[in-house]
């Protein structure tokens, strides 16, 4: 059986090929190639670290030693159950790293689409990157609302917006707005290797200058769809520039609205989680969208205008 080593705040943790344990009491979920959540045991609270990992030198013996909560018999659930009666104890499903495995497994990456998620890998800020079976999600909606004309803020080495590009047809057009420009030459890169170039309107600089500049342009209302994976603390003016340029019944889609279970921890009040926290209230109330949190990847909200 593999031991996996991990340090973090001066903490060792050491992991089973299914469940990871440290000294400090806190358990973490691992998801292919990164440390992707860390849950305190007998709390609700959730963090996210990002850390490389490298075999423990040492045994399993040697480093549970130094645990203080012990794991014999423990294995992670497949479903937790709802703690409000009111659900009639439903079962959810939790996504374990074997189970996310298995969602990998059944998603049709294209090609082109694996080979740009390999490069971004290695490149700084790769965790910014949608997960395959995010943008899979994404080329759906796309297909199945007709898409046509598309805006993406926060376009990081083009995942999202090649997924996109990909279905959109060969008269489509993607508004892809990002100011990164070495980011953006990987995207380029890439589109180029789809052939999809033609599709993807490429706006260097700031996405909220970008999104007046096409409603100065008169074209309010002209477009069918809009995804939104940028500075999290400008979502609420993305939001409100975004409504003015998509049609009735077109679709917006903010992506990390879980924030890596940030928002359901009362006692994590930094800007981001604030700031998403509010959000999310905010869209609950909002009568001139319908919404659907989804719990994929790190969160994603759609909500469909009015």
């Amino acid at each position: 059986m593999s031991i996996w080593s991990y340090s973090v705040s001066g903490f060792d943790i050491y992991s089973y090929p299914d469940i990871i344990v440290c000294n400090s009491a806190v358990l973490l979920i691992l998801l292919p190639h990164r440390l992707y959540g860390v849950h305190k045991l007998g709390a609700s609270s959730v963090a996210y670290v990002n850390l490389s990992r490298r075999r423990c030198s040492r045994g399993f013996r040697a480093c549970s030693g130094k645990l203080k909560t012990s794991i014999r018999g423990c294995a992670p659930s497949a479903f937790v159950v709802a703690d409000d009666k009111k659900y009639g104890n439903k079962q959810i499903i939790s996504i374990t790293p074997r189970l996310y495995d298995y969602i990998l497994d059944n998603v049709r990456e294209p090609e082109v689409l694996r080979k740009l998620r390999e490069e971004t890998a290695s490149m700084r800020g790769s965790m910014m990157q949608v997960s395959p079976d995010q943008a899979q999600l994404l080329a759906m909606l796309v297909q199945i609302h007709g898409a046509g004309k598309c805006i993406e803020v926060g376009v990081y080495t083009g995942y999202s917006s090649l997924a996109i590009a990909l279905v959109l047809p060969e008269s489509g057009r993607l508004v892809a707005c990002e100011r990164d420009a070495i980011c953006l030459e990987v995207a380029k890169k890439y589109y180029e290797k789809a052939n999809i170039s033609h599709k993807v309107d490429i706006r260097y600089g700031l996405a909220a200058d970008t999104l007046r500049s096409l409603i100065l342009n008169d074209e309010a209302c002209s477009y069918d769809f809009a995804f939104v994976d940028a500075d999290k603390r400008m979502y609420p003016e993305y939001f409100e520039l975004l409504l003015q340029l998509v049609r009735v019944g077109g679709l917006i889609v903010f992506d990390n609205v879980l924030w890596h279970g940030k928002v359901a921890d009362p006692e994590v009040n930094d800007a981001k989680t604030v700031s998403i926290r509010n959000f999310n209230a905010d869209l609950m109330e909002d009568k001139r969208v319908s919404i659907s949190m989804v719990p994929i990847g790190d969160g994603m909200t759609i909500c469909r205008k009015l």
